[in-house]
């Protein structure tokens, strides 16, 4: 096996794959989606629109072993867009290696190129592992989130 991981932009061949680790993603926070969901969400993927989710990959020998989906939204406080991480997933027998880090640093620099002010994202307190990365790269901030 490589090491060699390679983060990219998913492609419409990736449809099972993506699904099978969007998935494990959901059941992670003990969640899921109708399956009309999952082919919504994919197909968004390959519109054209400013505000259309995006996703990136990390594939390692061949296998995605990653995702990252994100989005752009208006900033009430800027003119410049605002980036929204919504999920972030990287295989659990391959945690510890480096990929979900690749796949945040994909998103900054992606972020920095289409000239958004910012990189956000929102995680449970119980996910103690992935926070250990998330304290390294980026400020937690004191906001407290609410929804109806």
């Amino acid at each position: 096996m490589s090491n060699e991981v390679t983060v990219r932009s998913i492609q419409s061949a990736d449809f099972d794959a993506w699904k099978a680790m969007w998935t494990k993603y959901l059941e992670f926070y003990k969640s899921s989606v109708q399956p009309e969901v999952y082919q919504s969400t994919f197909g968004r993927f390959f519109e054209q629109g400013e505000f259309e989710p995006n996703c990136f990959v990390a594939v390692q020998d061949g296998q995605m072993v990653g995702l990252v989906h994100f989005l752009y939204h208006r900033h009430n406080w800027h003119v410049a867009n605002t980036c929204y991480l919504q999920d972030l997933y990287a295989d659990e027998n391959r945690r510890g290696t480096g990929i979900s880090r690749k796949l945040i640093e994909a998103v900054y620099e992606q972020a920095d190129k289409d000239g958004a002010v910012s990189v956000y994202w929102n995680t449970q307190d119980f996910n103690t592992e992935a926070r250990k990365l998330y304290d390294r790269i980026a400020k937690l901030t004191p906001f407290v989130k609410y929804q109806r």
